[in-house]
């Protein structure tokens, strides 16, 4: 009936270990969908968590994870080809995939078989765009679509090419490609708001405490530019700015741990989007132990 199950959810809920247990059990192997695991030496920033990809003793494989140099701007396109190939691949060898991640974005265009074109640059455009602030570029994208996906406006970098991709596709129709069948079991895996938020902060704290201050340093001294990994967001963002001195520690963590709740809420909005576009979301309680988890989604499964 299935030939995709995938498992999403916010952060910090427990989607990684789930997915591997399940890829594990059902013989098959793990496709990310998290827009920033993409990159090598990006992993506590971005909870790659890949000691969690080994059940009984054997390493689940996993893919799209790792695939691009920190500091390379991985998009949308680029991704769902990616996810394409790992798609047929796993196919031809038998095995079942398992798509894991909190991208929504990422997640929707596959299971909504987006048919998408490389966006070339506007020349004219960043131009009548250069000089315009951050608000007023977040204003002209809001008047393109709604902004579920607001890390297109945490720099005007970012802004300026996000208005880009939507003024070509405002007089490009999409190219007409082949797109495999995907029919998948979604699952997500939710807890009550006080709970995420409670995790949330004991993540982030670990993470810390793990050398995650140091990792942002690392990719700086390789000569990544500063303005280059606060494009990623979140705790690259924030611990950049404390790492070139423009935040105190106590206020990075404070002001990181925030956005972190904030980009929690726009996952769990974008889901519940997907939800009223007609998705059918089977949501897990994230504190139902986790056998009884892999039994509920074999039921669904079977």
């Amino acid at each position: 009936m299935y030939n995709l199950l995938t498992i999403l959810g916010a952060t910090a809920t427990g989607k990684t270990s789930l997915a591997v247990r399940l890829a594990a059990e059902l013989k098959g192997e793990i496709i990310s969908a998290d827009s920033r695991q993409i990159y090598r030496g990006m992993d506590l920033g971005t909870g790659k968590d890949l000691d969690e990809y080994v059940y009984e003793g054997r390493r689940v494989p996993y893919h799209l994870i790792d695939i691009a140099d920190a500091g390379f701007r991985f998009n949308l396109f680029m991704y769902q080809q990616e996810f394409l190939k790992v798609w047929r691949d796993c196919e031809r060898r038998g095995v079942f995939p398992v798509l894991c991640g909190g991208s929504g974005l990422y997640v929707e265009s596959i299971l909504k078989a987006y048919r998408m074109t490389p966006v070339p640059e506007n020349p004219e455009l960043r131009e009548q765009l250069a000089h315009k602030s951050l608000t007023e570029l977040s204003g002209i994208l809001a008047s393109y679509r709604s902004l579920h996906n607001t890390t297109d406006t945490d720099t005007v970098k970012r802004a300026i090419r996000a208005i880009e991709i939507a003024e070509y596709y405002k007089t490009h129709e999409p190219e007409e490609g082949e797109f495999p069948e995907v029919k998948s079991l979604i699952v997500g895996v939710l807890f009550d708001r006080e709970t995420r938020r409670k995790r949330i902060t004991e993540r982030l704290h670990t993470r810390l405490q793990a050398g995650m201050v140091d990792e942002v340093k690392g990719l700086l001294d390789k000569g990544i530019k500063p303005e280059d990994l606060i494009y990623y967001g979140l705790e690259y963002k924030y611990l950049t700015l404390y790492l070139t001195g423009e935040l105190k520690y106590d206020d990075m963590v404070e002001q990181l741990n925030i956005a972190i709740h904030q980009f929690a809420k726009r996952q769990m909005t974008w889901f519940r989007k997907m939800e009223r576009d007609g998705f059918d979301i089977k949501w897990l309680d994230g504190n139902m132990p986790l056998d009884e988890k892999v039994g509920q989604v074999k039921e669904w499964l079977y």
